[in-house]
């Protein structure tokens, strides 16, 4: 997508000449009475930008407090610097070309006209923030939609509908971009997913975590940003990390943090006490740079259901050695950790992967594959039938529990969340089929299975055609 008139140069070149471009002022306040917000337009601004602010603060006033209090707008960035677009660029809005023929506002002519879109892109963000969007492109978030179509039963098996899709799965993973008439297709849009597929190419959505139209750095460190989607029974890395002595800390004195340090300088013990998902998983801390590649610094792949090294994760193998990203978090673990406890943890952890792998996964994979080898089971659908739910169940909700639990330091979600659990799941699924091989007997299957209408075609955005 190419986007718009004014170049990066002319950009910075209008911040730097121009003092004071932006501010929200307050006037006094009469008695009780409410404080009104108020907009200085800085005179340099093109008049297509001026008519998008004018328009926004009368149309949407909270989306324009919003980019009013951001770093954007004390910087002279406006709506029209990311919105707009070429006119032969595929997601332009049509619908709002009928906002220049209006005659309830004074920019509302031909005058103001300018294509623009509502999807704003890292394609477009990287024109000022090239090595964040570069790092994002490389993360495991923004490659999403392709591991998912990968891996996951519920999509290529068809087991879920399409509209369960989209108000599930596709709100945190993506969905893939369209338009309809002139308009985004409601089928694909709102979304705000890591891994959405935009129409000009590129990957995921820079405001998953750094929200509109205020892009808070703040909002993006703390971990509620990712609690949005790393939750539940599958993932719950936000209750396990609130559960643990980091975020105990957090709790306690998290409003005292240094939340809006300027990118690159955030630093343990100086801005804050605790760390969050964001310092451990991107921040820098020592001689460790910053990242927006979040699959950095993981030595163990957590979520898969055999663990395996993060190269060795055949759906989207990662383009680095796990020793050296462990490392890299090992070192921000030293910013507040002896090296012995740090060595010791890791310890911990590579054993609680060991008996995971070889007392749990292991031999449930290998009934699983022995059901269908003797035609108990039918593979032909997955989820229909009881000890498929159960063999997915041990690993992606206590499987998972135990192992990122353990990680995270959350001893709860470890044991009575985690291997508490796999306990029970295993002793029942190896119950019932050792049942059904003793009396070769084939399993129920759900004929009457809800909503298996899901598309089973790959994305050919991902996987081409």
């Amino acid at each position: 997508m190419k986007r718009g008139a004014l170049t990066f140069a002319c950009l910075l070149g209008i911040a730097c000449l121009v003092a004071v471009a932006t501010r929200v002022t307050h006037a006094q306040p009469a008695g009780n009475q409410p404080v009104e917000k108020t907009f200085r337009v800085e005179r340099s601004m093109p008049k297509e930008a001026v008519a998008c602010i004018q328009c926004h603060k009368q149309e949407h006033p909270g989306l324009f407090a919003d980019w009013a209090k951001s770093r954007h707008a004390s910087a002279n960035i406006t709506c029209y610097d990311c919105h707009v677009a070429d006119a032969t660029d595929p997601d332009v809005s049509q619908a709002h070309f009928k906002q220049y023929q209006r005659s309830d506002t004074d920019f509302g002519t031909a005058e103001y006209k300018v294509p623009i879109t509502a999807v704003v892109t890292p394609k477009d963000c990287s024109r000022c923030h090239p090595d964040e969007a570069k790092q994002y492109a490389m993360s495991k978030h923004a490659n999403t939609m392709e591991i998912i179509w990968k891996i996951d039963p519920w999509l290529n098996k068809g087991m879920n509908s399409d509209v369960e899709r989209t108000a599930g799965c596709y709100h945190c993973h993506g969905t893939v971009l369209k338009m309809t008439d002139g308009k985004l297709d409601p089928a694909t849009w709102p979304n705000v997913g890591v891994g959405r597929i935009n129409m000009d190419g590129s990957m995921g959505s820079c405001t998953s975590c750094h929200t509109r139209h205020m892009f808070s750095v703040m909002e993006a460190r703390k971990p509620e940003a990712c609690g949005q989607c790393h939750l539940g029974p599958d993932h719950p890395q936000i209750e396990i990390f609130m559960e643990s002595k980091h975020g105990d800390i957090y709790t306690a004195h998290g409003d005292d943090y240094n939340w809006t340090a300027a990118p690159g300088t955030w630093t343990p013990g100086v801005d804050f006490r605790g760390p969050t998902c964001a310092s451990c998983h991107m921040s820098g801390a020592g001689t460790v740079m910053t990242s927006h590649d979040v699959t950095e610094r993981l030595s163990w792949e957590l979520q898969a259901p055999f663990t395996i090294r993060p190269e060795n994760f055949k759906p989207f193998p990662a383009k680095v050695n796990w020793q050296t990203e462990r490392d890299k978090m090992k070192e921000v673990c030293t910013q507040c950790h002896g090296k012995t406890w740090v060595d010791a943890h890791y310890v911990k952890l590579d054993r609680v992967v060991t008996e995971y792998n070889d007392v749990y996964f292991t031999p449930a994979k290998k009934m699983l594959d022995d059901l269908y080898a003797k035609k108990l089971l039918d593979n032909t659908r997955f989820f229909d039938e009881r000890l498929e739910v159960e063999y997915y169940e041990l690993w992606h909700h206590e499987g998972r529990r135990a192992r990122m639990g353990t990680a995270m330091m959350a001893p709860d979600y470890a044991w009575w969340h985690g291997f508490y659990e796999c306990k029970k799941r295993f002793n029942n699924y190896m119950e019932e089929s050792r049942d059904l091989i003793q009396h070769n007997k084939k399993a129920y299957k759900a004929e009457d299975y809800p909503n298996a209408t899901g598309s089973t075609e790959k994305p050919k955005e991902v996987f081409g055609n």
